[in-house]
């Protein structure tokens, strides 16, 4: 039977196994339930992965800086699943398999707001964009209105 956790915020060890040793993964890692489904922040050790597939999904970086850091769907706990990636560190994009695996026993329930800490950021930073968006176009219209 597939352990599944409690609705909520969560830091877990993530293993992750294949490619050619040389890239990982942050652990422990934040990981959120909701209704039973549950999602993973995994970074990777490197900014170079632009993409990844898990259990048929495709997923995207939620970061433009820093170590590439996708939010993906965890399907199950204490069993291996396929992820693959693909980096443009080479010459040209490769795409390499992997395996996830997030061990349940080292679970520990937040009380603070780190898996919302990832997606308020990214929040944080779409309001300043949206901002500086509508100052350039306010900025526009004065401009124009002074030369009239």
């Amino acid at each position: 039977m597939a352990k599944i956790l409690d609705d909520g915020e969560y830091t877990i060890e993530v293993i992750l196994s294949g490619g050619s040793g040389r890239s990982g993964v942050k652990s422990p890692t934040a990981l959120n339930v909701e209704n039973g489904k549950m999602q993973a922040a995994i970074e990777w050790s490197s900014s170079n992965y632009d993409y990844m597939a898990v259990s048929g999904s495709d997923y995207y970086p939620v970061n433009k800086e820093g170590n590439s850091t996708f939010i993906i769907d965890v399907p199950e706990l204490d069993t291996e699943f396929a992820v693959s990636a693909e980096t443009i560190a080479m010459s040209q994009p490769h795409t390499i398999e992997y395996t996830l695996y997030f061990d349940s026993s080292t679970a520990k329930k937040n009380s603070g707001n780190t898996y919302g800490f990832v997606f308020g950021s990214l929040g944080v930073v779409l309001i300043i964009a949206a901002v500086a968006v509508i100052l350039k176009k306010y900025k526009s219209r004065l401009k124009g209105k002074s030369e009239c």
